[in-house]
């Protein structure tokens, strides 16, 4: 069993490690009974190791009557039924600690369910033992709420409770009260809940909203929107200055960070949908004392073009403090999908996307399908179940602003990383990753070098723009391209590693991807134990018409990209 500690030569685990997000009700039902549970993952763990995969992040597992589907906690130290049991969660840690995979949870510490024995009993009177927890007001004169603020889901960001007369705040569902980070008891009580899962052998927390827990004390008004703000921000008509993003938010999490430091070998991720770069950055504190990594909104949300990611990219990388280290994402549950928003459904654009994350400098973060090109379908508005989806309904509102739950396609093998080679860690962290060194010309591929030698080999991106790959031979960077001509294609020549064209794939040779991956309810299970057929299995099992490279027998650098490994 592999502890979540540091790899071999001492750097952390996260930092070389390729991560993996699960959502755990549409990723395999290990029972038939149309939810995907933890079973279900811990019997495809030998997928995941196959795929490469150091961490699996896990969307919410805990307690929850689900008005935002695990993402409104019942309980922070009780599994849901549906998903599974706390036994589960141990033997889906041991399991995949002897594979190597780290287990990841998702923190959910802004608010709680209306459920939560906490609420229930806080909107019960004035005086009730966890009152303070929750953010209460009173109404103003007119009875109205007590400032502007707004949810993400539309209207008021407050309650009013007939019971107690006063107003609960919720930036979200008004199932979903907010916790007062300014009380201590909260605090305290979120590091019992850390403290309990770390004990289990959790190897890290995904923070929801983490720039959003802290609220103004004042309660003031947040100022009004204009047309130079992005879009979701236009869409609420305010920006989020006092109902988020407060300057002691960072207390806390430095205090988070302190208590994970206690357990060799955690991670704390951070959802933090901030736009500046300093602000991102500002989430990694001096670069050892608040968060691992951060997510990146501005990179997820850009086109994929050369010259918008290279101009995020390099922005990040101006920000950081020294230590500090980016992670990239390019789907997840609340995005749409990158073979569509980024793709557009051009098999060709989202193998680029995925080597792109792959060959960054940082970790990268795969939501489950993004290796098989799994990409968007179009949900029935009566089949809408995810509470934000309903809320933008109809569709270009959606494709907007997406959530989580409401993509659930099947896609077209996406070869480069799973054909042709496993999507498998990197070299040693802090090596090289790509770097851009030079704007881009019309006239030819915008240059990306690695390591000490800037030498541009050109990859071909597709029509909105050209990525380049440096002198590095791995993903991660490391060693010399493969010099040879790919069969039947154009994919390595005179030392350039080149994506694409891509040949068409041979009749009868043609390896099936995992169709139950991201997809919905019970198929997802049963489509990977499927017997009568090679369609759903993984590569290798017995009667498919493809098999891999044994685990462990090689890694996805650009040999194995090029040409079909042997």
């Amino acid at each position: 069993m592999t502890p979540p500690g540091s790899e071999g030569d001492g750097s952390p685990w996260w930092r070389s490690g390729v991560l993996y997000q699960v959502y755990p009700r549409s990723f395999a039902d290990s029972d038939g009974d149309g939810t995907g549970d933890l079973p279900g993952i811990i019997d495809h763990l030998d997928y995941l190791r196959w795929l490469g995969v150091d961490g699996v992040w896990l969307s919410p597992v805990t307690a929850s009557p689900n008005a935002d589907w695990g993402y409104d906690v019942a309980d922070y130290l009780v599994v849901d039924p549906d998903l599974g049991t706390s036994e589960d969660v141990d033997r889906l840690v041991a399991e995949a600690g002897r594979r190597g995979i780290r287990v990841v949870m998702d923190l959910v510490p802004n608010h709680t369910s209306d459920r939560h024995p906490w609420f229930l009993d806080a909107r019960s009177s004035t005086t009730a033992r966890h009152r303070q927890w929750y953010v209460w007001a009173d109404p103003k004169p007119d009875g109205s709420p007590p400032n502007n603020w707004v949810s993400s889901f539309g209207g008021p960001a407050w309650t009013l409770d007939p019971v107690t007369g006063q107003y609960y705040l919720h930036n979200h569902l008004r199932e979903q009260p907010d916790l007062n980070w300014w009380n201590e008891e909260v605090v305290e009580e979120f590091d019992r809940v850390m403290t309990h899962w770390f004990g289990r052998g959790i190897a890290g927390f995904r923070i929801d909203v983490c720039n959003m827990i802290v609220k103004d004390a004042l309660l003031r008004d947040n100022p009004t929107a204009t047309d130079a703000d992005p879009f979701d921000v236009q869409l609420l008509g305010q920006r989020p200055v006092y109902n988020g993003n407060r300057p002691e938010v960072h207390d806390v999490i430095r205090r988070w960070r302190a208590l994970a430091d206690r357990f060799p070998g955690r991670v704390l991720m951070g959802e933090t949908p901030v736009e500046a770069a300093g602000d991102l950055a500002a989430y990694y504190g001096r670069g050892d004392d608040e968060l691992h990594l951060a997510f990146n909104f501005p990179f997820i949300s850009a086109p994929l073009e050369a010259g918008a990611m290279r101009s995020i990219v390099e922005d990040v990388e101006r920000h950081l403090p020294p230590g500090a280290w980016p992670a990239w994402i390019g789907s997840n549950h609340d995005m749409s999908r990158l073979a569509t928003r980024w793709a557009e459904g051009d098999r060709a654009k989202a193998k680029v996307a995925v080597v792109m994350l792959l060959g960054l400098r940082g970790t990268p973060v795969l939501y489950q399908g993004d290796e098989i090109g799994l990409a968007d379908v179009e949900v029935p508005r009566e089949r809408l179940r995810d509470p934000l989806g309903v809320a933008y309904w109809p569709a270009d509102a959606v494709a907007q602003h997406p959530r989580r739950g409401v993509h659930r396609g099947r896609g077209r093998a996406l070869a480069a990383p799973r054909r042709r080679g496993r999507v498998q860690r990197r070299g040693p962290a802090g090596g090289p990753g790509l770097h851009p060194v030079a704007d881009p010309r019309p006239d030819r591929p915008a240059p990306i070098a690695t390591g000490p030698r800037h030498r541009p080999l050109p990859v071909a991106g597709g029509e909105s723009g050209d990525l380049g790959l440096g002198p590095g031979g791995s993903h991660r960077g490391g060693g010399q391209p493969d010099r040879r001509r790919r069969r039947g294609g154009r994919g390595l020549r005179h030392g350039a590693a080149r994506l694409g064209p891509w040949p068409r794939r041979r009749r009868g040779r043609r390896c099936r991807a995992p169709v139950g991956l991201g997809g919905g309810g019970g198929g997802a299970g049963n489509a990977l134990r499927r017997r009568g057929s090679s369609r759903g299995r993984r590569p290798g099992d017995v009667g498919s018409r493809c098999s891999p490279r044994p685990p462990g027998s090689g890694r996805a650098t650009w040999r194995t990209l090029g040409r079909r490994p042997r």
